[in-house]
């Protein structure tokens, strides 16, 4: 059996067994008993409402995966990577536009694959426990504008890289790195005022005192917004966020809708101030150069990979050429499947690295934003309105959370809140 084939079946299983094991370990780890921390914030029913919430997620996680592994291992085996070729091939285009058409079908094929699991998830699931406020209509508007942006913004990118690879000879991974890269701030800035606006209503926060109190705190801190909005979050979900979109003159505050029902001005302000810890600590900037490094090296182990015909024959695919071009575009999607350990490392260096700036951030909102309490009750507040798991197991964190568990949070704020001993 093909080399490539075997590891990458190989990786798959793996995958599946590890976040398996992991949930399995998450859903065991959680206590039975309301944390002390927590008493007085969750009762007994709705921590016992929390910890169903968990389990049947976990049960879902199970399936999902269970079922994704399946398809995709009867799709590559089954020819599935074939036919989308001969069908792209079939439309006579050169490589580049063949390498589009061929992207596109497979986006299509895996968004049609999740689309009963996602309708589940949010009208079953979302729904049972009180979450869901989305309407089909609203959820299915977001799933066409979605693949509608993924099928421009990521045609667009993919026949770039598709025609450095074409013609750049051997610095085409570099010359695409760095058109992926300048595409990825374009997006940053552009983002909030073309893109988000297509599925969110942002509207400028009313005059009042928490606007207010918002100022006063980002002039204390010299720290420039393009504005301050509220976001209709409550449109999908009862769920809380708030968050900072954009760089430079279009970068915004946004607080959904939900959160300023639920909060007071001093929790908001607290949360504002940790949102404002990651700018003026850096955070933002080190986890940009990060992803621009990561994306580097797969760009480089790519033009490794490219040109072995044994990729190819591991997937069904024909190397023969499209008007004496090499089909690359394939075996861009094909390295995808190898590169997957290390993006794997990268993404747990990356999450490390976001827990120990969570870490820092409420720190920051603890030195800018005055009592650390305020910083505490929002979080108790978010935890509870959420169902969150407050005892997930350190795997679990390890694997996939990039931000750290509330009660270490916690535990940090208030020893950060102490005054020093002299």
């Amino acid at each position: 059996m093909n080399i490539y084939l075997i590891f990458v079946l190989a990786l798959l299983i793996l995958d599946y067994v590890l976040d398996s094991v992991a949930d399995a370990l998450n859903v065991r780890h959680a206590e039975a008993k309301v944390p002390s921390e927590f008493e007085g914030w969750f009762d007994a029913e709705r921590y016992a409402k929390a910890q169903r919430y968990l389990r049947e997620n976990t049960r879902f996680d199970y399936l999902t995966g269970g079922v994704t592994l399946v398809f995709t291992v009867v799709f590559i085996l089954a020819g599935g990577f074939r036919f989308c070729d001969d069908v792209a091939r079939s439309a006579g285009l050169p490589m580049i536009g063949t390498g589009v058409l061929f992207a596109v079908l497979l986006v299509l094929l895996s968004q049609l694959a999740h689309l009963p699991f996602s309708l589940y998830h949010t009208f079953v699931i979302e729904e049972r426990f009180g979450f869901n406020r989305t309407t089909l209509r609203t959820f299915l508007g977001d799933q066409v504008k979605g693949l509608l942006m993924s099928w421009l913004l990521g045609g667009a990118v993919f026949a770039a890289v598709l025609w450095f690879f074409s013609h750049a000879g051997p610095w085409a991974w570099a010359w695409s790195w760095g058109a992926v890269v300048l595409f990825q701030l374009l997006l940053t800035y552009v983002a909030p005022i073309v893109i988000l606006p297509l599925f969110n209503k942002f509207i400028p926060i009313n005059e009042g005192s928490l606007k207010s109190a918002i100022e006063r705190y980002v002039k204390q801190e010299g720290f420039r917004v393009g504005g301050i909005f509220t976001m209709d979050g409550s449109r999908r979900s009862t769920k809380s966020n708030a968050y900072f979109t954009g760089l430079g003159r279009w970068r915004r505050i946004v607080l959904f809708d939900t959160l300023i029902e639920k909060h007071s001005e001093e929790e908001l302000v607290s949360v504002l101030a940790h949102e404002v810890g990651h700018y003026k600590l850096r955070h933002i900037p080190q986890h940009l150069l990060l992803s621009m490094a990561s994306t580097g090296v797969m760009f480089y182990l790519l033009s490794l990979f490219i040109s072995r015909p044994g990729l190819y024959e591991a997937f069904g695919v024909t190397t023969v050429s499209i008007g004496g071009q090499f089909p690359i575009y394939a075996g861009m999607v094909f390295f995808a499947f190898l590169y997957a350990p290390i993006n794997i490392v990268l993404g747990l260096l990356q999450s490390i690295l976001s827990r120990r700036h969570e870490f820092e951030a409420d720190a920051f909102a603890v030195r800018t934003a005055g009592d650390g309490e305020n910083m505490v009750q929002a979080l108790k507040r978010l935890s509870v309105d959420n169902l969150s798991n407050l005892t997930p197991h350190p795997v679990k964190v390890f694997l996939e959370y990039s931000h750290p568990p509330v009660l270490a949070r916690i535990a940090a704020i208030r020893s950060a809140s102490r005054p020093s001993q002299g």
